[in-house]
C-alpha cells in the first residue's frame, strides 16, 4: 500500500525561482517567503499545501524572488544569477487550480518602479521541498466540476464539434463553442458535456468598469483573458440551452453571468422572458445569477419570475473600497445590500463571490465591514474565490493602507464560522437542494 501523501510539509519549503532561460529552479540556500500586503513574511507550514493537480506555475517578468536566510532569518532578494546574469532572475508564482483559496500571495521585489502590471491572475506563494512543490494555500470546496482530469480532450472537442453542427442558428450555443474550443472555458466545457453547471451569457455591456474587468480593458492595460459577447441571445436561443441541461445533468445549473459578458441585470427583460420558458417546460435543476447586483427592482423582477440563486460579486464591504474597484455608473453598494435583501425576502437563496487577496481581505477594516453586511443582511453562502489581478495594482486601485498587520487568512475565516454558523463557505455555486 503506498503511502499516504503529507497535507503539510514538516519544514518550511525551499524558494523557487526561473532564471534567465525561463527554467524554474529551486534555491537550497533559502527559505520561500509569502506575502499578505506590503508584508514579506515566512509561511507557517499550516499554510501549505502540495500544488493542487492543474495547477500553473507563472514566471513574473521583472520581479525579483524574495526569500529568507534559513540562519539568520534576513529577508533576502536573489537577483544575481550564478553567473552573473544581473537581473535576469525571475519571481515564480502558482496559480491553483480550482476550488482552491490563497493563504499568501507570491513575495517578489519590482526590478524598478514602471513595470507594467501582470496579466489577469491570482499569484499564490509556491515553494520546493521533498521533490514537490507546495503552495501557501487550502482546498476550499470538494466540488470537482472544474476538474477535467477524467475526461480527454478530444472528448470535448467531439462533443463541442457535434452539438455546433446540431444547432448552427443557435448564436449563443455557437458562441460557447468558442469558449470551449478557444479559451477552455470549464463552465462552456460542462456545457458541452451535458454535466454540472452551464453558462448562459447574455449580456455585451455593463454598467460598471471594473480595474480587473477578465472580458474588457482599456488599450495599453494588462491583456483580458477572453473576448466579450458581441450580441443579446433572444430568450429562445437561452431555453434551448438551458432546458436540456437541467434535465440531463445530475445535479444541474444554468447561470446568467459569465466572465465573457458584461452586466446580466442589463438584459433583466430577456433574461426573465427566458426563465418563464424554461420553467413552463420544466422544474428541475437551479437557476442562478452571477451579477454585480446593481439592479434591486431588476432582481426583484428576476426572483418572481423563477430566479432561485444569485451569486454577489464583491471585492469589498466597504463603500469606497468597492467604489475604486467597479467604477461603477449609476449604482453603489447600497444597491447591492438591496438587490441582496430583494431575493431574501422572497426566500431565495444568495451567495457573495467575495474575492481574497491576503493582506486586504483579512484586514481588520474589512473584516468588522463585512460582519456588518452578513449580520445586516444574511447571505446563505460565500464563495472564497481568488482576486486576479496584480496585488500591487490592486492596492493601488483601491487606496489599501497596508502599514497595520492583517489578521491572516486562516484565522480570518475561523472567526467567520464562529460568528456566523448559519453562512456556509465554498468556491462553487451550490444546487440549491444541496444547500
Amino acid at each position: 500500500m503506498p503511502a499516504k501523501k503529507p497535507h503539510h510539509p514538516d519544514d518550511i519549503p525551499r524558494l523557487v525561482y526561473a532564471n534567465a532561460q525561463g527554467e524554474i529552479l529551486d534555491f537550497p540556500d533559502l527559505l520561500m517567503a509569502g506575502r499578505s500586503g506590503t508584508l514579506i513574511k515566512e509561511p507557517e507550514p499550516e499554510d501549505l499545501i502540495p500544488l493542487p493537480p492543474s495547477s500553473e506555475l507563472f514566471l513574473l517578468p521583472q520581479r525579483h524572488p524574495v526569500g529568507f536566510d534559513p540562519h539568520t532569518g534576513e529577508q533576502v532578494v536573489l537577483s544575481d544569477g550564478s553567473e552573473g546574469e544581473k537581473n535576469n532572475l525571475q519571481a515564480v508564482a502558482a496559480f491553483m487550480a480550482p476550488a482552491h483559496t490563497t493563504i499568501l500571495s507570491t513575495a517578489f521585489e519590482k526590478a524598478h518602479d514602471s513595470v507594467e502590471p501582470l496579466p489577469l491572475f491570482a499569484y499564490t506563494a509556491v515553494g520546493w521541498y521533498k521533490e514537490r512543490f507546495w503552495v501557501a494555500g487550502f482546498k476550499s470546496d470538494n466540488d470537482t466540476r472544474q476538474d477535467f482530469s477524467g475526461v480527454k480532450p478530444e472528448t470535448i472537442d467531439s462533443r463541442t464539434q457535434k452539438r455546433l453542427k446540431k444547432f448552427p442558428k443557435n448564436r449563443l450555443i455557437q458562441h460557447l463553442g468558442i469558449c470551449s474550443l478557444t479559451y477552455g472555458c470549464p463552465a462552456a466545457k460542462n456545457y458541452f458535456l451535458d454535466r454540472f453547471e452551464a453558462p448562459l451569457p447574455t449580456s455585451p455591456a455593463c454598467n460598471a468598469s471594473c480595474v480587473g474587468c477578465i472580458s474588457l480593458q482599456p488599450s495599453g492595460c494588462c491583456p483580458s483573458t477572453q473576448e466579450r459577447i458581441r450580441f443579446s441571445p433572444k430568450a429562445e436561443e437561452i431555453a434551448e440551452i438551458a432546458i436540456p441541461h437541467l434535465n440531463k445533468a445530475k445535479h444541474p445549473i444554468v447561470s446568467f453571468g459569465q466572465g465573457c459578458e458584461g452586466e446580466p441585470l442589463l438584459q433583466a427583460d430577456t433574461i426573465e422572458k427566458a426563465i418563464k420558458k424554461i420553467r413552463k417546460t420544466t422544474t428541475s435543476g437551479t437557476i442562478n445569477l452571477n451579477t454585480n447586483a446593481s439592479l434591486p427592482e431588476a432582481v426583484a423582477k428576476l426572483a418572481e419570475a423563477g430566479l432561485d440563486s444569485m451569486r454577489v460579486s464583491l471585492n469589498s464591504a466597504r463603500m469606497d473600497c468597492h467604489t475604486r474597484y467597479y467604477r461603477p455608473h449609476n449604482f453603489d453598494l447600497d444597491d447591492v445590500k438591496a438587490s441582496i435583501d430583494a431575493m431574501k425576502k422572497r426566500e431565495k437563496y444568495v451567495s457573495l463571490n467575495y474575492f481574497i487577496l491576503p493582506g486586504f481581505t483579512d484586514t481588520h477594516s474589512e473584516f468588522d465591514a463585512l460582519c456588518s453586511l452578513i449580520e445586516n443582511h444574511r447571505p446563505d453562502f460565500m464563495q472564497l474565490r481568488n482576486l486576479n489581478m496584480d496585488p500591487d495594482w490592486y492596492f493601488e486601485t483601491v487606496q489599501q493602507n497596508t502599514s497595520t498587520e492583517p489578521m491572516g487568512i486562516r484565522h480570518w475565516l475561523k472567526r467567520l464560522k464562529t460568528l456566523f454558523p448559519f453562512l456556509q463557505f465554498g468556491y462553487f455555486n451550490p444546487p440549491i437542494h444541496e444547500k
